[in-house]
């Protein structure tokens, strides 16, 4: 992989295609088609405007994993519809949403465009794998901001964080990360870490939220650096900073692995590149007609023929 290679956030995309289009955008037998369409719109944009060589649909095999649930059980709890014993457990997702997902991987199979998922992981940590083995520049394309701690200049990885709907880009590379917090790519994770996240169940460290923790991180370093700072009366912390991280230290021991993306998931043996011609075009065609995807996909096809 030494091309410009790109990784999408399938799962934070197609959320904001759905929200982004309006439902009125159906099939030919009334079925909302507005996050298929709608992805297929921005997938084409993405190609236009960046030229990529490589491109991955990472998916969410599994969008709550065990081993991160083990370590802190509120980890996105609040976004469970329905536990399952043994298996992964259902995202609260809008109705209409729900069954235009198969019709989303069909149609990125039927174009061929990379798809991968990986069990017991997500959708961050596929793209955090694919980041590291990357030999050339990587666009994180996701509306998911803990993709953050990816960002590195000096390897070309920067992230494309979708400002509104998703049409209007925010590039975000380490100059951008360091006026608006402070901190670089690795800084961030340090730093969603101490603030916690309420959309993803992460409490933080009570009391320190994000001025603060760019504040620890900015004279301490890193979080172990804050840690034995903790341990150190000579550190320049408040009696309530000390106070506050010393009672967090069980929460600061295991939230780094829940925090971090993984970088070592076995990815499959999949073909990256992107696709000039369809893998399925008799496929395709029957997928086009029976969802109604009519000037989306074939814009797309265009931009990937070019």
């Amino acid at each position: 992989m030494t091309g410009r290679l790109m990784l999408l956030d399938t799962a934070s995309l197609y959320f904001r295609a759905y929200f982004g289009v309006p439902d009125s955008v159906k099939a030919p037998d009334g079925t909302p088609v507005n996050a298929v369409r709608g992805l297929l719109d921005f997938i084409d944009r993405l190609v236009k405007d960046h030229r990529p060589e490589q491109l991955v649909a990472c998916m969410d095999a599994d969008w709550r994993p065990q081993w991160r649930v083990n370590l802190i059980p509120t980890y996105k709890a609040h976004r469970v519809a329905v536990e399952h014993e043994g298996v992964p457990d259902e995202e609260e997702v809008p109705d209409t949403l729900s069954p235009q997902v198969p019709v989303i991987e069909a149609v990125l199979d039927a174009v061929g465009i990379a798809r991968v998922g990986v069990q017991g992981y997500e959708a961050d940590d596929v793209i955090g794998t694919f980041t590291g083995r990357a030999a050339g520049p990587v666009d994180i394309v996701t509306g998911d901001r803990d993709l953050y701690q990816l960002v590195d200049d000096e390897r070309g990885i920067r992230v494309l964080y979708p400002i509104k709907g998703v049409g209007t880009l925010q590039l975000t590379d380490e100059a951008a990360l360091r006026e608006k917090y402070g901190v670089d790519g690795p800084g961030y994770a340090d730093l969603a870490l101490l603030r916690g996240d309420p959309s993803d169940g992460l409490p933080g460290v009570s009391g320190i939220g994000e001025k603060t923790a760019a504040k620890l991180l900015a004279e301490f370093g890193d979080l172990p650096g804050i840690m034995a700072a903790v341990d150190d009366p000579r550190a320049k912390l408040t009696p309530s900073q000390r106070k506050r991280l010393t009672e967090a230290r069980p929460y600061v021991a295991v939230a780094p692995k829940v925090v971090r993306v993984a970088d070592d998931v076995p990815l499959p043996d999949v073909d990256i590149a992107l696709p000039r011609t369809p893998r399925d075009p008799a496929g395709l065609d029957a997928l086009a007609a029976r969802w109604g995807l009519g000037g989306s996909l074939q814009r797309l096809l265009t931009t990937l023929g070019e």
